[in-house]
This record gives C-alpha cells, structure tokens and sequence, in this order.
C-alpha cells in the first residue's frame, strides 16, 4: 500500500565492490511511509547488500538514492549520522555485547548519542517489556537463548523510535514458533506507523504474513503483491 511520503528511491542504481562485477544493477525501486515489504532471493543474491545501501553503509556505484527525500549520494558525510538515526537495522547475528546486560545493550544507542539514562530507562525498559524480555532485563546475552537475543536486539533497534526498520533474516537463527511472534512484531510495529522491510529465504512466513515482496535475481528486483495471510 502507498500510505504517505516517499521515504526510499532508488533509480537505476548499481553495486559493485572494488571493481568487481555489479552485486546489484539497475535497481529502481520506492518504499513510502508505512509500507512493509520482504525482500526475498537466493542465497548471496545481494539482498544484505540493498539493506547495506539503504543505511547508508554503502553507497551505490551509480544510478541515483533517495533517503527521506534527501539525495543521499550527494549528501555530504557530515549530513549522513542524521539519516542513520533514523533507521533501525536488526542483524540476523544479533551484535549484542557479552559484558553487558539486555537492558544495557538496548540502552547502548542512546547511551552513545550522550543521550542521559534519565531519559531513556523508561523507553528501554518498556520496550524490553513490549518484546516480552521484562523479566530479563538484567541477563546479559551468554544465558539467553537465540529467540531472546533477537528481541533484544529488535528492542535495541526500535529505542531511538526509527522511522524505517531494515531486518536482515531477523528468523535465521531461531524456531518456528519464535520466527512467527518474532514477525508478528514486525507486522504490530508497522500498524504503528513504522515503515519495515525484511529480508528472509523463509518463503512459508512471507506467505502466512501476506505483504508485497521484492526479489532479488540476477542482481535485479521484481516486484509482486503477496498473497494470503495478515494485511
């Protein structure tokens, strides 16, 4: 659905690394406020790298990107930090720091950004809460399990209130049953305002969920509607 403004463009953009041949070429695509959309494809198609270049961790070799309607390839690097904040990426192998509790590793951004805990211990702890982890907001990641350590670290995408969530195999690591309420989180955050994209190979949760899908073949994207389950 095309619910507001157009927050991610790209046009005829490609990717290559060091002077390879392209990983991506001639991708034209949107995404406006309030879509979700899963991004699908064989393994090593390139789709980490699309995420890749949508926050800003690389740049496409050439074509055109639009971020928040700003023209991200001529975008000075001063200007970049800005746009990152307000994305939220969740990695498939989750980067939770050890030594810290899952309170502390939500925390993290905000701590980083100089943000004071007064301000933010009560978002961290109600997210911990939201992703059902209350009662483990001082474990810290070595005694939780896999499904624990993805919300912890969707809790800790989320703390900055984003307004795009990038999720890279956000299910790869856990089970079925974790894999749907895991999905179901995307699907509530999304009711909420936030617009997601959500990379996985599990095709049986793209069609249970039923949103619109971008493949990645061939090192381009096709589009297609979804089909069966939630809207």
């Amino acid at each position: 659905m095309d619910t507001g403004k157009e927050i991610v463009r790209f046009e005829n953009a490609g990717l290559s690394y060091e002077g390879a041949p392209e990983t991506l070429s001639d991708i034209s695509l949107s995404l406006s406020e309030g879509e979700f959309r899963f991004l699908t494809g064989p393994s090593g198609a390139g789709k980490t790298s699309l995420l890749k270049m949508i926050y800003l961790a690389h740049r496409p070799t050439r074509g055109r990107f639009f971020l928040f309607g700003e023209d991200a390839m001529a975008a000075p690097r001063e200007a970049l930090p800005a746009l990152r904040r307000r994305i939220g990426v969740v990695f498939q192998e989750f980067r939770l720091l050890d030594h810290l509790t899952a309170f502390e590793n939500v925390a993290l951004p905000m701590k980083v950004a100089g943000v004071n805990q007064n301000q933010y211990r009560e978002d961290v702890s109600e997210l911990l809460n939201w992703v059902g982890l209350g009662h483990r907001m001082d474990a810290k990641p070595p005694t939780l399990s896999g499904g624990e350590k993805q919300r912890v670290a969707l809790a800790r995408s989320l703390v900055s209130k984003p307004d795009l969530i990038l999720a890279d195999e956000p299910t790869g690591n856990v089970d079925p049953a974790m894999s749907e309420r895991i999905m179901k989180l995307f699907v509530e955050l999304n009711k909420l305002g936030a617009s997601v994209i959500v990379a996985t190979h599990d095709l049986h949760l793209v069609q249970s969920i039923g949103k619109p899908v971008l493949r990645i073949n061939d090192g381009g994207v096709s589009h297609s509607a979804g089909a069966g389950g939630a809207s």
